[in-house]
Formats: structure tokens, C-alpha cells, sequence
């Protein structure tokens, strides 16, 4: 009778396999929202909201995502190449499924508060015409792939740096002047000299 017992053993095996294989963990612990359930919570939503309406998503500061930005003046263009550097953040491709997973999703760029672009690669061409003339200030903002913005300290996780293009408004970046000395400007997030990340 053994042989049956082995049999039965294979068969309720096979049933499982065909029937519960979306129980038998992932090794995903978040979860990914098919097969009808649901992600586990990512962080705690707060009731705090950027200038689009859209929530906070509080996270702890150990392992917390983080956003460095860079500005330099492009070669042989009148724009501005913008490049971040992200820890702990990945960003998701076209396409990514709507939910909350820790460490991944957009940034999101902003002039003076104003919304640029959403990023899913690292680097950007931002266009003269964000800043004409004078001082702009450029933030990179990182969101959840569901719109939330991922938030340490009641705070988002952040990094602006200042542009600044000198000359006559029509001229685009003719003259311009990223910093004093001509360096790039660059921030580092959240550990940058104020929590909005400005630099200094």
C-alpha cells in the first residue's frame, strides 16, 4: 500500500502546485498584487500632501530611500543636464504596477514648485526655458510607483539646487553661471545643509 500512499502523496502535490502556488511565498514579503492579493502596507501615509494633492508616505530614516541632484550647463545646447544619485531607489520602468514597493518608483522634477517631469532614468536635458534668466531653484522628489511621496521625518525625500543663468532673457544659458567658480552645483538630499534640501 505504500505505492498508493506515495501516489496520493504526488497527486495532492500536483493539485497544490496547480491550485495554491500563490501561497506558497514568493520571497517577496511586500507582496505583488496579483492573483487578487493585496501588498502589504509600505510605510505609514500620512495626511500631509505636496502642492499636487498627493499623500506622504512616512518611512524610517535607517534604510530610507535618499536623492543627491547635479546641474551642469549642456555643451553646445541652451539647456541643462541634470543628473541624480539615488541610494536605496530604484526607479521603475513604464509600466510598473500602481502599488507601493519599498525602495522604487519616480522623481519627480520641479522648478520653483512648478512640475517638470516624471523620471525613470537618472539623467535629464532640462530645456533653457525653465530658466531664463536669474535663479531658479530645480528639486528632485521621489514618489511611489501609487503617487505617494516617500517621507522621512514628516518630510520628503528631497534635493534642490539652485541654477542660475546670467545675461539677457533671450539669450538662453549664454553666460550662464551654475555656481561661482563654475562648478556643477550639487546637493545631497536629505543631508544637505536645511531639511528642504536647498543648498547653500
Amino acid at each position: 500500500m505504500s505505492w498508493t500512499r506515495r501516489l496520493l502523496t504526488a497527486l495532492a502535490v500536483c493539485v497544490l502546485l496547480l491550485t495554491g502556488s500563490a501561497g506558497c511565498g514568493s520571497g517577496n514579503a511586500q507582496g505583488n498584487g496579483k492573483n487578487g492579493d493585496s501588498p502589504s502596507p509600505v510605510g505609514k501615509l500620512l495626511d500631509d500632501t505636496d502642492k499636487q494633492g498627493r499623500r506622504y508616505r512616512e518611512v524610517d530614516k535607517k534604510g530610507a530611500p535618499d536623492v543627491g541632484v547635479e546641474v551642469q550647463p549642456a555643451e553646445g545646447d541652451d539647456g541643462w543636464n541634470v543628473r541624480l544619485t539615488l541610494r536605496r531607489f530604484r526607479l521603475s520602468p513604464a509600466g510598473a504596477e500602481k502599488d507601493a514597493v519599498a525602495g522604487r518608483g519616480v522623481a519627480r522634477l520641479f522648478v520653483n514648485g512648478h512640475p517638470v517631469a516624471a523620471l525613470r532614468t537618472p539623467e535629464y536635458r532640462l530645456s533653457a526655458r525653465y530658466v531664463p534668466h536669474g535663479t531658479r531653484h530645480l528639486t528632485a522628489r521621489l514618489y511611489a510607483d501609487d503617487g505617494t511621496v516617500w517621507a522621512v521625518d514628516g518630510e520628503p525625500v528631497e534635493s534642490t539646487a539652485d541654477i542660475t543663468a546670467s545675461g539677457p532673457a533671450s539669450a538662453g544659458t549664454a553666460g550662464a553661471a551654475p555656481s561661482v567658480n563654475g562648478s556643477p552645483v550639487r546637493t545631497e538630499g536629505r543631508a544637505s545643509p536645511d531639511r528642504g534640501g536647498k543648498a547653500s
